[in-house]
């Protein structure tokens, strides 16, 4: 294969607005699902399934093409060539954002979920791509700086996605009521969809019309592994049969009366509302005297009284139907957690006695490397999803979810702010050079994110000392020296730490905490991915595809957060995340051990792979 000594700059430039978009929706989905909850009339779990369709079609699409090579016996995506693969990927997602339009249009939230799964099966298939080809695309000694790039380019997506998608849903920073949030027209986000849809498809013309963009052909063998194949494949049937009955118990018996006596409440939901406002009005109308406010505030309060005893009643029925319902779903949604978890531990444990078949699986470093991306993807998405409705509590701010954007934003924007600081080593300058940079790059991202949400026209004077988080983070980064399984160790326990503290606070503190889980998973991508695949050898790219397909988590993780939300409530459901990062500083610590048996020297691992 052919390498190009010249950078291509327009074809990079095209496949850096692509890294744009993969953020810009993935980030957008935060947003999303606090709408969608109150627009469809869905519970936790439910809005949660947007995740569930968008990063579930990854380890599908992932899984489609590893099959289908390994039975062809050589790399489709290297065969078709990296930059086919991405057209096909583009028009595929292009396809996925029409089937979007066409749902939103029929007001459907099934197809909704369709039009997500497919954009993001399109997203797959780009990413696969997306990395080799960025090297290919110029000189190879500097295809890490490319990559990293689009890594920075990707995270500026996650920081701008929540706020186009909050102002396409909500249509103003303005507060609106999530009473109100259903009555909303969506002929916004139809423009948004057609214009990301649209730019989808011209960057497929691009790369498609353009004679300097190289084919990127490979047409080397592919490393065989039947038994992986066929163990992937039946995780896949037992994850199916998983969440079959959770979703099937939505229809159920018990579920349709829940649903018939919360249509009974809101009329008196409704009532209490009316009268709340009219008591809120009454207090603010001078022309009424002070004596006969006391007495229509007093008979209004005796309304309210009344419908909210009617409600008690009704809601202890509710909880007696739910609670038995509720418990089975939680069974059934570990049970999906069991199955990856037990497949992977199996698959090493059978490998270890005969490695013959499953290849890259051998290696005990990727396995736990592919529970590594499970939980890190899971918990990345699963913090920024569950959080605009942990604000929406009264102890959190009891924002609106039209207030929220801000504040995902801000999540989403302390991984760019990792992942900048993160790709200065990427550069050929000067230890001394590096260290001011280091402490630089974060203050500057930080008010970059400050300064586009304010442009956006939100108040971020309450975000501010977030600043205080991003110096620990600076202090972090120091302390790791660039070393993956260090950094990884040490910023795994700040993710612990910081999902501590944030359930055992409220307000600001418990705010700022749970935003930090977005700077400590910043430069986790990377740190997990390189010592995942170090010794590989010629199970490099096939160990690659197996951690591309654990992305997976992304889909899992929220879910059962969501679930576990609608019976323990929102705050506590947040112990999920500190088992994740527990998980990950695990990780970091046992890879040592494997790979010093492999006589392996851990110092000498370089991170990549931008994610």
């Amino acid at each position: 294969m052919s390498q190009n000594q010249k950078t291509n700059f327009p074809a990079l430039y095209t496949l850096i607005i692509v890294f744009f978009f993969w953020g810009f929706i993935a980030a957008g989905n935060s947003v999303f699902i606090p709408f969608c909850k109150h627009y469809f009339h869905l519970d936790q779990f439910q809005s949660q399934l947007i995740d569930f369709a968008f990063y579930t079609a990854y380890f599908i699409g992932a899984l489609l093409l590893f099959v289908l090579s390994t039975i062809k016996g050589f790399d489709i995506v290297s065969k078709w060539g990296f930059k086919k693969s991405i057209v096909y990927g583009l028009l595929f997602s292009a396809f996925g954002a029409v089937v979007m339009i066409i749902a939103v249009l029929m007001n459907v939230y099934s197809g909704m979920l369709l039009g997500l799964f497919i954009v993001a099966l399109g997203f797959s298939l780009q990413q696969t791509a997306a990395n080799p080809f960025a090297v290919l695309l110029g000189d190879p000694k500097t295809g890490a700086s490319r990559i990293n790039l689009g890594g920075g380019i990707n995270s500026f997506g996650t920081t701008i996605g929540p706020l186009v998608v909050g102002l396409a849903l909500f249509g103003t920073t303005a507060a609106i009521s999530d009473n109100a949030i259903s009555k909303l027209p969506l002929d916004k986000v139809v423009i948004l969809y057609g214009a990301v849809g649209l730019l989808f498809i011209l960057a497929a013309a691009l790369f498609h019309f353009s004679k300097k963009v190289p084919a990127g052909i490979n047409t080397e063998p592919m490393e065989k592994a039947g038994k992986a194949m066929k163990t992937l494949i039946i995780m896949t049937f037992l994850l199916v049969i998983m969440f079959v009955p959770v979703f099937m118990s939505y229809n159920s018996a018990s579920a349709k009366e829940i649903v018939k006596i919360e249509e009974r409440i809101k009329p008196n939901t409704d009532i209490i509302q009316k009268n709340i406002d009219e008591i809120v009005k009454t207090k603010h109308d001078e022309k009424i005297e002070e004596n006969v406010k006391l007495t229509k505030i007093e008979f209004l309060e005796a309304i309210i009284n009344n419908e909210e005893a009617k409600i008690i009643t009704e809601r202890a029925e509710i909880s007696n139907l739910k609670e038995p319902l509720e418990r089975k779903r939680m069974y059934w949604l570990f049970g999906a957690l069991f199955v990856v978890v037990s497949t992977l531990l199996y698959s090493y444990s059978n490998a270890k006695k005969n490695n013959s078949g499953w290849g890259a699986m051998q290696y005990p470093q990727l396995v736990l490397g592919m529970l590594g991306i499970f939980f890190y993807v899971g918990v990345e998405v699963a913090v920024g999803s569950n959080l605009g409705e942990l604000l929406k509590n009264k102890d959190f701010g009891g924002l609106q979810s039209s207030e929220i954007a801000p504040y995902i934003s801000m999540y989403w924007g302390g991984l760019m702010i990792g992942r900048w600081a993160g790709a200065i080593s990427a550069f050929n300058i000067s230890s001394g050079i590096k260290k001011i940079l280091l402490i630089i790059v974060p203050i500057v991202a930080f008010f970059i994110i400050i300064g586009v949400n304010t442009l956006a026209g939100y108040d971020m004077k309450g975000l501010l000392l977030f600043i205080i988080c991003v110096f620990i983070q600076i202090l972090a980064f120091f302390i790791a020296k660039e070393k993956p399984a260090k950094t990884l160790m040490i910023f795994g326990i700040l993710g612990v730490v910081a999902m501590t503290i944030g359930l055992l606070t409220t307000g600001n503190i418990a705010i700022y905490a749970f935003l930090s889980g977005g700077l400590a998973c910043s430069i986790m991508w990377p740190a997990i991915f390189s010592l995942s695949i170090v010794g590989l050898g010629k199970y490099t790219a096939q160990g690659s595809a197996f951690l591309v397909m654990m992305i997976l988590g992304g889909g899992i993780i929220p879910p059962i957060q969501g679930k576990l939300a609608d019976i323990i409530g929102i705050h506590n459901s947040y112990i999920i995340p500190v088992f994740c990062f527990a998980y990950l500083a695990l990780f970091a610590f046992l890879v040592k051990g494997f790979l010093k048996k492999q006589n392996i020297d851990i110092d000498d691992i370089g991170e990549s792979n931008a994610h």
